[in-house]
């Protein structure tokens, strides 16, 4: 067994209460009345702690929970025969990772953790059960779905129709526009990835992933201190998408 797996099956378990988390509002709990909450909560079996490089799940794993970033960053990743690494999205606190595994019993990529990061496991036999009972959580799994196939939509557009600059501009919009809807800065945000690594997701070389940042340095849009990154003109990178797409 790996080294990776031997820290994952050592993950402390603690038990969660729903109804005290500040994530609430992003979560599979969304909009749910007191009643139907507490039944909800006995869906969380678990908190788990995931440590920085190691995985949550890894692809051909048998698929048995949904879980729920309390805290951190993931990057999803599927590897291609030859041994390449493909980024196939970028999670973090409130979101869900899993969803994949839904259609064939087994998780079809690799969640890994960007940094230390808790996650709430949702038992997913559980879940389809009590969504019998409880017509919003029903409502709410299904909306999740949904979001799933609508951002994979949105990544396709951005891979086969954008620009080097239109896309890096998207990518930096949708980040900051996710961080701020959790209460951080609307203009500034700490790269949690690499520059290869968001090269891979956007379908771009290293080379173009720093060169962009440069070109967008210089034109005064953004500012960039290695990971830290500044926003200083946010028209001017949504105008980049607008008049350029």
């Amino acid at each position: 067994m790996s080294e990776r797996m031997d820290t994952r099956t050592h993950l402390s378990k603690v038990k969660v209460a729903c109804s005290k988390c500040n994530l609430r509002s992003s979560c599979i709990l969304y909009d749910m009345n007191d009643a139907d909450m507490l039944r909800i909560e006995e869906l969380v079996s678990a908190q788990r702690k995931v440590f920085r490089g190691d995985s949550l799940f890894q692809t051909g794993e048998k698929f048995k929970a949904l879980y729920v970033i309390r805290s951190g960053f993931f990057k999803t990743t599927f590897t291609s025969p030859d041994g390449r690494e493909q980024v196939m999205g970028f999670q973090m606190a409130g979101e869900m990772l899993g969803l994949d595994g839904i259609v064939n019993d087994v998780y079809s990529c690799d969640a890994i953790a960007l940094e230390d990061a808790e996650v709430c496991e949702l038992n997913f036999d559980q879940i389809e059960e009590l969504s019998h009972q409880l017509i919003g959580l029903q409502r709410r799994v299904l909306k999740i779905l949904s979001l799933e196939i609508f951002n994979d939509h949105s990544v396709m557009l951005l891979l086969g129709s954008m620009r080097a600059e239109e896309r890096l501009a998207t990518f930096l919009l949708s980040l900051v526009q996710r961080l701020h809807a959790r209460g951080f800065s609307p203009t500034a945000l700490v790269l949690r990835m690499t520059r290869e690594e968001i090269g891979s997701y956007l379908g771009m070389k290293l080379e173009t992933v720093s060169r962009t940042f440069s070109k967008l340095s210089e034109d005064g849009i953004v500012e960039v201190k290695q990971r830290h990154v500044r926003i200083l003109n946010p028209e001017a990178l949504k105008q980049l998408i607008t008049f350029k797409s």
